[in-house]
């Protein structure tokens, strides 16, 4: 596989713009994580606070994952994204400067997490919706992977570089170095030339809502991936919530979980390089029956295996997950029309926020109940199992990688 094949989407100007806006902006997502963890635990030493702050801003994002669906299909997306990152630049500058002050408090937290996860909420369904409209239909795939990987790379390096930072300077900065990474992310962006917005008929709001709803349940190939992604992501959730107390009483702790976390980041990176080059006939089965490797790191934290064979299994589980991820948007991408794609791609984000969180609350109640190794092995079956009928359901199997009408 030639790396250069990786990143020829970046020889058309306009994907390379959205790529450099998006990279951008990511640089400040990657380190603000743990900036903020610590940011808060220096205001109100709760970890309760600290996970009152971070529900509140997933929280937000969830309420307006939909409202965001709808509005990147009634506006042009260019300005979309402008605006967005216009306001999270400005909600991480306030914050830069409240810690700097010392004058920052928890309520203030609670505000301009809300404010950040509303907009996150505005950028998604747009940012996705615009990559086909910045890129030629051959560098589609290729595009889609290139930023999979460019996120999952600074997803590694990321909070080193952010730990680093607050030692030298403290957390205020990190939010001031994110601030100005939407900054850059808008200079980038105000240079984008798509084609002119065509706006759908307006309708009234919760109209507009259900259609994009229909879009989804009416066709075959996208709600059953949907409802399996919903059950993979909940699933997850038990590797995610009971893999660290069981390395706490099995091994190193938070040393061998780190491990096993970064093999996870290895597995994302190499998984989606691999994606750039493959493209099978039938993308959505493929899609799915690498989805079943999902269920190994799951089980392998059951026994537990030794810790190695456990970071081997989720190398190999997160790579499937983002190969999986590359063929799913650029089907998505490539089939729905233009016009409701934003709306579309709203519902499966939510899918994803909404059925990992409430695995965690689910799966360390139900490891009470019938023990850690019982919980982990159910998860990783149906896991598999939803995948595996999924990557055979007669609507996926129709679906070929080959030039179609919107549908």
């Amino acid at each position: 596989m030639r790396f250069e094949g990786n990143v020829a989407p970046l020889a058309e100007r306009q994907f390379r713009l959205l790529w450099l806006g998006r990279v951008s902006s990511a640089v400040g997502d990657a380190i603000v994580p743990v900036a903020l963890s610590f940011a808060v635990l220096s205001v109100n030493g709760s970890a309760a606070a600290l996970g009152s702050v971070l529900a509140v801003t997933t929280l937000a994002r969830i309420a307006f994952t939909l409202v965001g669906g709808v509005v990147a299909d009634r506006l042009p997306r260019r300005p979309v994204l402008l605006t967005c990152d216009g306001v999270r630049a400005l909600v991480q500058a306030v914050v830069a400067a409240l810690l700097l002050t010392h004058d920052m408090t928890l309520t203030l937290f609670f505000v301009t997490g809300a404010i950040f996860g509303a907009a996150s909420a505005f950028f998604g369904p747009a940012a996705d919706g615009l990559v086909p409209q910045t890129v030629s239909a051959r560098n589609l795939q290729p595009a889609n992977a290139l930023l999979a990987l460019s996120r999952n790379f600074l997803n590694v390096f990321g909070p080193a570089l952010s730990g680093a930072l607050i030692v030298a300077a403290g957390t205020g900065w990190v939010f001031a170095l994110d601030s100005a990474s939407f900054v850059a992310s808008g200079l980038f962006l105000v240079q984008l030339k798509v084609p002119a917005h065509e706006p759908p008929q307006r309708s009234h709001f919760v109209r507009e809502l259900r259609d994009g709803f229909r879009e989804v349940v009416g066709r075959a190939w996208v709600r059953w991936p949907i409802a399996s992604f919903a059950i993979s992501n909940f699933c997850l959730a038990a590797f995610i919530v009971l893999g660290p107390p069981t390395f706490a009483d099995h091994f190193h702790g938070a040393r061998d979980w780190g491990i096993v976390s970064a093999c996870g980041a290895i597995g994302a990176i190499a998984g989606a390089l691999v994606s750039a080059r493959l493209r099978p006939v039938h993308p959505l089965t493929a899609c799915f029956l690498v989805s079943i490797l999902l269920a190994l790191p799951i089980a392998a934290l059951a026994k537990p295996l030794p810790f190695l064979v456990v970071a081997a299994a989720w190398l190999v589980g997160a790579g499937a997950i983002a190969l999986a991820n590359t063929w799913w948007e650029t089907t998505l991408q490539r089939r729905i029309p233009p016009s409701v794609y934003a709306r579309v791609r709203s519902y499966d984000i939510l899918v994803s926020f909404v059925f990992m969180p409430l695995g965690f609350v689910v799966f360390p109640l139900l490891a009470r109940w019938i023990g850690f190794a019982s919980t982990l092995l159910v998860a990783a079956s149906v896991a598999g199992l939803s995948s595996l009928l999924v990557a055979f359901a007669p609507g996926v199997q129709a679906v070929r990688d080959e030039p179609l009408e919107l549908v």
